[in-house]
């Protein structure tokens, strides 16, 4: 889990206004780092299934967010994916 010091830091990092928390960029951003930690224990607990598949739903979420920020808004969705360093 992400704790409230490193989400606020990246909530900060992609927020749109001063009081944006909800904000595609941001929901996005938060859900990539939570990605990148699991993954990072599912490679030392392989049989941990149940994480496993929270990781699949998060995936999923990241998934429809660009989706919904490419439809809405492709400049934002370019940047976002290349400054995550997520691929199409």
């Amino acid at each position: 889990m992400i704790d409230g010091e490193k989400k606020t830091q990246l909530i900060g990092e992609y927020h749109r206004h001063a009081t944006d928390t909800g904000s595609p960029e941001v929901q996005v951003a938060i859900l990539t780092k939570r990605i990148l930690e699991l993954t990072e224990h599912l490679k030392v607990h392989k049989k941990d299934q149940a994480s496993r598949r929270g990781l699949l739903k998060m995936v999923g979420q990241r998934r429809r967010h660009l989706a919904y920020l490419s439809r809405k808004d492709p400049a934002k969705y370019e940047a976002l994916t290349s400054r995550l360093g997520l691929r199409k």
